[in-house]
């Protein structure tokens, strides 16, 4: 694991040009939530983030892992330090009423317009400042986060092997915080959980539903299996464990008097600890096709691992040195700690996960959440404590979530911008004499 380099730059001269971007850089996340993507659609936003960073002289390749691009800007000797952020968007229709909402059936409610926007404003900022840090800056915009493919497809696509191996990666994410807030992960715990996601096919036999006799119902066995599958949690997860099981989707037939052939359930598992996926992901397959033997159904269900993601640890000696970073930044009261979380990313793909079936050492990640929420959307949520007003302000995934752009936009730039100079190498600064 690769501690920040001695000789890191501060951020101070590199954020006074702040003020000066960030009108394009505010134009261009008011575009990006305008023309949301859905995962493995985002041509668009791709070639937009081609473009921003191809005018700030970085070195750029699209359509890596699909529509991911990569933007290069070598800088001397040092470093290599890796942004990640995400392009994609949500089958949400958007509730917002902001005069800059999307007016699809998809929406940025999960903040990756803001993700992106920041890490370009942090892009710009680093090439305008290059005479005050030296090593290599790697620009990465992942498709596909939502449906957790677009990480593994990059790095098959030989993201390392054709841009050069990190020296750390870096990603934060909004969270309904009070912006100008950044909170890193506490401790050597996971920050985030990991996650399999399962696609079931149960197969019965259909007919009438007034010769039940003669069928086999797909949905008796679907909802046996749904009742049975709580019990993964109750009694087969140990309680100092964190286990969350969920039937997300569970479709099946058209009318009510046909007995339909088939049911389909989409099932996802999620756990602080990859032997406790295991546990619960085993469970799972178990119970489906013990409930479906049990209902009589002539063949074995079909269940199809659709998505897994590591659990997401940051490295501790990459994350104190960006902590550190952020405290001088913006002081001790606006850098809290963040406790693990059942949300998933792909993000840990990036690190030792990804790397493993390589053979390789891990790559260290770092990973906080940064603030989307506006003065007036404080002042205005419901409740006394921070606690109340979290859980009354819309989060992510909700078609209401709507970060403050003012405000949250800035502190997305300069908290990434500070992460990354913690991890450059510092180039003396000889200003210009007359």
């Amino acid at each position: 694991m690769a501690p920040a380099p001695a000789s890191a730059v501060g951020p101070g001269p590199v954020l006074a040009g702040l003020d000066e971007i960030l009108a394009p850089a505010t134009v261009f996340y008011l575009d990006l939530h305008r023309n949301p993507e859905l995962s493995g659609e985002e041509a668009r936003t791709a070639r937009r983030l081609a473009a921003r960073l191809e005018q700030d002289g970085y070195r750029v390749t699209a359509g890596v892992g699909g529509h991911g691009v990569v933007g290069v800007l070598r800088n001397g000797e040092g470093p290599v330090v890796m942004l990640r952020t995400e392009l994609d968007a949500l089958p949400l229709r958007e509730d917002t009423g902001l005069p800059y909402a999307s007016r699809s059936a998809v929406m940025h409610a999960c903040g990756h317009d803001l993700h992106t926007a920041a890490a370009a404003g942090a892009a710009t900022l680093l090439a305008r400042a290059a005479d005050r840090w030296q090593g290599t800056l790697v620009v990465v915009g992942q498709p596909a986060e939502e449906t957790l493919s677009g990480a593994r497809a990059m790095l098959a696509d030989g993201l390392y092997d054709r841009f050069g191996r990190p020296d750390v990666v870096l990603a934060q994410h909004t969270a309904p915080l009070p912006a100008g807030m950044v909170a890193h992960g506490h401790g050597y715990g996971p920050m985030m959980g990991g996650s399999i996601g399962f696609e079931v096919v149960i197969h019965g036999r259909g007919g009438h539903a007034g010769t039940p006799h003669l069928v086999v119902d797909p949905v008796v066995a679907a909802a046996a299996s749904v009742l049975r599958l709580q019990t993964v949690v109750s009694r087969e997860t140990a309680p100092a464990e964190q286990v969350v099981l969920t039937v997300g989707s569970l479709h099946a037939g058209s009318r009510g008097n046909v007995v339909p052939d088939r049911a389909t359930m989409g099932i996802t598992v999620r756990g602080l600890s990859e032997a406790a996926l295991d546990r619960a992901g085993a469970a799972v397959e178990r119970i489906l096709r013990a409930e479906c033997a049990a209902s009589g159904c002539e063949r074995e269900p079909d269940i199809v691992t659709v998505s897994r993601s590591p659990v997401l640890s940051s490295d501790p000696a990459a994350a104190a040195a960006v902590r550190q970073a952020h405290l001088e930044l913006y002081g001790p009261e606006r850098v809290a700690s963040w406790p693990s979380s059942m949300v998933t990313e792909d993000f840990p793909l990036f690190g030792d996960a990804g790397l493993a079936v390589h053979g390789r050492p891990g790559i260290p990640l770092v990973y906080w959440m940064f603030g989307s929420v506006g003065p007036r959307q404080w002042a205005r949520a419901a409740g006394g404590s921070a606690a109340e007003k979290l859980a009354a302000l819309p989060a992510n995934h909700s078609p209401e979530f709507a970060p403050d752009v003012r405000t949250a936009l800035p502190a997305g730039i300069s908290a990434m911008t500070a992460a990354a100079l913690s991890h450059l190498g510092a180039r003396e600064h000889r200003p210009d004499t007359p």
